[in-house]
């Protein structure tokens, strides 16, 4: 085993031991000429100074308005430990079937998401009932809320996941909603209170893999996942170079590629977001389309965190913002129709259960079925 020093990721060094991992290797990026999304950067080394937090929170308000995906640097986790991260997922993928099922949650149709979730529960070709090759695997909050078994290679190494997760939530997420504050022009806790670590909420760290098709599948497909919302805060999304994530500007409706940046984080706003600004801050629409042929030979392995605000906040629109209140918004879609308004964990499992029992990516009735009174999924294609 060998020690390392996690001073890099927190104000206070931190050590233990990890075993060892061996290293992860990237694929190489597509050479095809893509329309790629012209996406700003948040850059967290100008945070500390009050005119530098001036800054970017205009370019985050900016960013989650007008096309809702921005790039977030220099968030000081190094990228030893990013890919540490991606070798774990890559270890837990080679694990035979059976072993990764005995990690399925009981009631996975009823919205439950922690541990495994197999390949094979939607159609993404109706016509020859191809299968999704979608895996996922959720670890959520290290806060005593969550208790969950894990595999050997998990468990092993969970106080190094640990130590990932809680430096997502210091160092990226914390100052991403304290320029929100900022932004619409309230106290700059405004946002942290109501997405503290140690309160119960749905946050997780994902590891998910795409599995290739071959070229004729890929032939028939639209997209490798339907185009769709988050239903949280924010979604972090680490640099993996196979291309495949797309996203819709709320500006011109345009599908556009994201590029994969070195040593940055792609972000995206989500539903809460959404619904706590009565729609000022946009949900971003995004899918996971067929790669560029150069790259269709290959598995797709991501890394994510998924941040939700407290299980028990309930998605009404803020009404103490003078941002919201100049442009004349005090309702979102609940409060509008009469229902309602949800909490967050009320939300949280709505959407779930409506993904998990969602079986035909071309089914566009089912994409219009409402979730909760008040509120029905849009298609996008």
């Amino acid at each position: 085993m060998i020690t390392l020093n996690f001073k890099f990721l927190y104000r206070i060094p931190c050590q233990f031991p990890v075993p060892q991992l061996g290293s992860f290797d990237y694929v190489p990026e597509t050479k095809e000429h893509l329309d790629w999304a012209d996406l700003v950067t948040v850059d967290l080394s100008l945070y500390h100074t009050e005119e530098g937090k001036k800054q970017l929170a205009k370019t985050l308000i900016d960013a989650v308005r007008e096309k809702g995906f921005f790039y977030v640097k220099n968030f000081n986790i190094s990228q030893e430990r990013v890919d540490r991260q991606f070798t774990l997922g890559k270890q837990f993928y080679e694990l035979p079937l059976e072993e990764k099922e005995k990690y399925t949650p009981e009631g996975l149709d009823q919205g439950k998401f922690n541990g495994y979730i197999p390949a094979g529960r939607t159609i993404v070709n109706r016509e020859t009932g191809l299968r999704s090759r979608v895996e996922i695997y959720n670890i959520p909050k290290f806060n005593g809320d969550f208790p969950q078994n894990h595999p050997k290679v998990i468990q092993d190494n969970l106080p190094e996941i640990e130590e990932f997760a809680r430096a997502l939530h210091s160092e990226v997420l914390d100052p991403l909603f304290v320029l929100l504050a900022l932004a619409l022009e309230l106290p700059e806790d405004y946002f942290t209170k109501l997405h503290q670590y140690s309160v119960k909420s749905e946050d997780h760290l994902r590891y998910m893999k795409y599995s290739k098709y071959s070229t004729e599948e890929n032939k028939s497909l639209k997209n490798w996942v339907y185009g769709h919302t988050d239903l949280g805060s924010f979604t972090l999304l680490f640099r993996q170079p196979v291309a495949a994530l797309q996203i819709r500007y709320h500006s011109t409706n345009e599908w556009k590629w994201v590029k994969p940046q070195d040593a940055t984080l792609t972000v995206n706003a989500c539903d809460a977001l959404q619904m706590l600004t009565g729609g000022y801050v946009k949900s971003t629409i995004h899918r996971v389309t067929i790669p560029p042929a150069d790259q269709q030979h290959v598995d797709r392995l991501g890394l994510l965190y998924f941040s939700r605000p407290h299980n028990d906040v309930p998605l009404a629109t803020i009404q103490d913002s003078p941002v919201l209140q100049r442009e004349g918004i005090t309702q979102n879609d609940f409060e509008r129709s009469g229902n309602p308004v949800p909490t967050m964990e009320e939300w949280t499992f709505a959407k779930q259960k409506w993904q998990r029992t969602f079986r035909d990516q071309d089914d566009k009735k089912h994409q219009n079925a409402v979730i909760l009174p008040g509120f029905a999924e849009r298609p996008y294609a």
